[in-house]
């Protein structure tokens, strides 16, 4: 990929400066910003808000009700957030809807956000980019411009996941953004053990519903061992 990558990045993809991440779902914290958790939480720390409880990503099976695959997910997206150098701490479960987000009301969803990263004093705000196609993605997009409206001062980000795996000209998408890149190097293998943690995702567990989804391992290793891709959110 064509995508810059600058020795002169701010601090804040160093662990510089404190941050969050706002995830949609369990693992897209891990899959669009594992290294930059990793620098984080051996630096001036990070905080994860999760959106959705992912409790919509087996719906055929009978053994994992909503109710348990939300708890199991939950469980992974702590383990998850142990691998990159965090704990439980690090992480808010706001526990909505999956793939139920467009029904929320943005400046209430709003209002939640600004108060748990106001908490933890980040001024620096990473969101899954708005060309994602899913609607959870396009959502929490959605919800962080309302939240940039009220903050002026903060600093935002996008990240991609979806757009980065079936959005062929990807590049070209996201090129009028100004995206740099950030070498995941040391790092790799931490992230790879925090995408792993999210079994239920990967096959592992939920074995009774054939439709159910499941990251593609082609899927993971481009997000393992490619760098990690950011701009500032328009």
């Amino acid at each position: 990929m064509n995508i810059a990558y600058s020795a002169l990045l701010p601090h804040v993809f160093e662990g510089g400066e404190k941050l969050a991440v706002l995830a949609p779902h369990p693992d897209d914290e891990s899959l669009g910003c594992g290294a930059l958790l990793a620098r984080a939480f051996g630096g001036a720390g990070a905080h994860v808000i999760c959106l959705t409880d992912g409790s919509a990503s087996h719906p055929g099976s009978a053994k994992w009700t909503p109710q348990r695959l939300a708890r199991q997910r939950h469980a992974e997206m702590v383990q998850a957030i142990e691998c990159l150098g965090g704990s439980a701490r690090d992480l808010t479960w706001l526990g909505m809807a999956d793939s139920r987000l467009y029904q929320a009301d943005a400046a209430t969803v709003a209002t939640k956000l600004e108060q748990i990263i106001e908490g933890h004093g980040a001024r620096h705000v990473f969101v899954p980019a708005a060309e994602d196609h899913h609607e959870d993605h396009q959502a929490t997009a959605c919800f962080a411009g309302a939240l940039r409206s009220r903050h002026p001062d903060w600093k935002f980000y996008s990240y991609p996941v979806w757009c980065r795996w079936d959005d062929p000209d990807f590049c070209r998408t996201i090129a009028r953004h100004g995206p740099v890149s950030v070498p995941s190097h040391d790092l790799r293998d931490r992230k790879r053990a925090a995408i792993h943690a999210h079994r239920s995702q990967t096959g592992q567990i939920v074995t009774d519903d054939p439709s159910g989804f499941i990251l593609p391992p082609e899927f993971i290793e481009r997000f393992v061992t490619q760098d990690e891709i950011f701009w500032r959110m328009p």
